[in-house]
């Protein structure tokens, strides 16, 4: 199943979920901060699952599958609740960039950025295990990094839990000493883009 590719350009900020409970499959810190902004109530229950079981080379469709697999997992053991997953990767011409397993790898991720222009790919995934429902969205950002020396990086490093965050960086802590230039979605490359999961929320309910 491929994403559902949003076309509308309305970019308001989402109602609430109406009479469904809402769950969010996600640990991070981040994508609960932005949820409750349009969200007051919801639980938070992680998925635990391991993305480094999917081996999808395109982007959209290792993001479509890890959020899919989080979405049903936490769904399963709440069968009434609207559970809401979402996965971001960030994009380098062909080369991929999930969350580093050590330090090294953050360096070197950043290093790679240094100086080029990228993607942050989310994808936004709806489940509802009760009546097997779901609704799917993809989010697309370009973020261009400045040159970044050596000592930028470290400074970067010390400063920044980087080891939980898609390729490295978190635009939201110290962003503007690695970013140079966004278009599109800031919630997006944050985690988690509200415009989308307002349309997704909004179509799920009136059905």
């Amino acid at each position: 199943m491929s994403p559902v590719r949003e076309k509308d350009p309305e970019k308001s900020r989402p109602r609430p979920a109406g009479r469904s409970t809402v769950v969010l499959a996600s640990a991070s810190p981040r994508r609960r901060e932005l949820l409750r902004k349009i969200i007051p109530r919801f639980r938070v229950v992680p998925s635990r699952v391991d993305e480094g079981q999917f081996r999808d080379k395109d982007p959209e469709e290792f993001a479509l599958r890890a959020a899919a697999a989080k979405a049903e997992a936490v769904g399963r053991k709440n069968p009434s609740s609207l559970t809401v997953a979402a996965d971001t990767v960030v994009v380098l011409g062909a080369e991929m960039f999930g969350k580093p397993k050590s330090r090294t790898e953050a360096r070197r991720m950043l290093s790679r950025l240094s100086g080029r222009e990228h993607k942050v790919i989310t994808v936004v995934v709806l489940y509802r295990h009760r009546d097997g429902r779901t609704a799917s969205g993809v989010e697309t950002s370009r973020v261009t990094f400045k040159t970044l020396s050596s000592s930028v990086i470290e400074s970067y490093l010390k400063a920044v839990n980087c080891l939980d965050k898609a390729g490295a960086y978190a635009i939201q802590e110290s962003g503007d000493a690695l970013v140079e230039r966004l278009e599109g979605d800031y919630d997006n490359v944050v985690g988690l883009p509200l415009a989308l999961l307002s349309r997704l929320l909004q179509r799920f309910e009136k059905v």
